[in-house]
């Protein structure tokens, strides 16, 4: 009878471990005010109204990873809070599962769980953690795809920007004007080459372009550092068919974040009602 409890802790444990079925969905979860009501008289233990708090916290952060993480909205349409949400998540949803793992080990040392009880808690945990690090490695590209923004907003929208940090931005006049068929023309001559599509990171107006206040429509930024071979090969390219271009090698002077090659005109300041 003495295992009774760890039996029911079990249990427990392994129902939050696992995703709900659309059935339970429909039905919905006991809402932590009702255990709670529950625990007040006497009904249930005390450990069933922390066990139901942390399944609907855990369901909410499944809800902001379903729509940051793994929904459709395209990563230049996220924003740099969006990114920290869906990492914190997934963070909050590792620890969750390293905090039942421990103490499922604490009553198979205690011999109230036998060991293979830790299989299905060792098998979240590793799931977790996967789902955290894809979390991490998108957020990562959002924090590129920023800093490319703000290399824009501090240099393009400041003409005088451009004078005192010449190392860092260059600017190709151009005489041809940009548009979307030219695009599939440079993707396709830099794959020929290269044998890998053209690492495009925005295409037209993006979440972090509208926040900092740019009009970034029928322009182009490609993720390469304009002093790689591949980007002195698209720098090349481009002043063949006479596209203007930008050449950004840092953000700031004295950091290398944001290098990329800005192609089209440059962006303009983003007026009411544009982007």
């Amino acid at each position: 009878m003495a295992r009774a409890p760890a039996v029911i802790l079990l249990l427990g444990w392994l129902s939050f471990a696992q995703a709900p079925s659309p059935r339970e969905l429909v039905r919905g979860q006991p809402e932590p005010e009702r255990i709670g009501a529950l625990v007040e008289a006497g009904a249930l233990p005390a450990s069933e109204l922390d066990r139901a708090r942390a399944a609907e916290a855990d369901r909410e952060d499944e809800a902001i990873l379903r729509q940051i993480l793994y929904g459709s909205v395209a990563i230049e349409d996220l924003t740099e809070e969006q990114g920290r949400q869906m990492v914190a998540a997934a963070q909050r949803r590792l620890e969750r599962r390293r905090v039942r793992l421990e103490q499922a080990k604490k009553l198979v040392e205690e011999g109230a769980l036998p060991r293979l009880a830790l299989t299905p808690l060792l098998e979240e945990l590793d799931r977790a953690r996967r789902t955290l690090d894809l979390a991490a490695s998108r957020a990562r590209l959002l924090n590129e795809l920023a800093e490319m923004a703000r290399a824009e907003a501090a240099v393009l929208a400041v003409p005088a920007a451009r004078a005192e940090t010449p190392s860092l931005v260059e600017r190709f006049e151009g005489e041809t004007g940009f548009h979307s068929g030219l695009l599939t023309l440079i993707a396709t001559a830099f794959e020929m080459e290269f044998k890998r599509p053209l690492p495009i990171s925005a295409n037209g107006s993006t979440a972090l372009h509208r926040a900092w206040g740019l009009d970034h429509r029928g322009r182009v930024d490609v993720a390469l550092d304009p002093d790689s071979p591949e980007g002195k090969w698209l720098r090349r390219y481009l002043e063949q068919l006479r596209i203007p271009y930008y050449a950004f090698r840092a953000a700031v002077r004295g950091r290398s974040t944001g290098p990329h090659i800005h192609i089209g005109p440059p962006s303009e300041p983003l007026r009411a009602g544009g982007g």
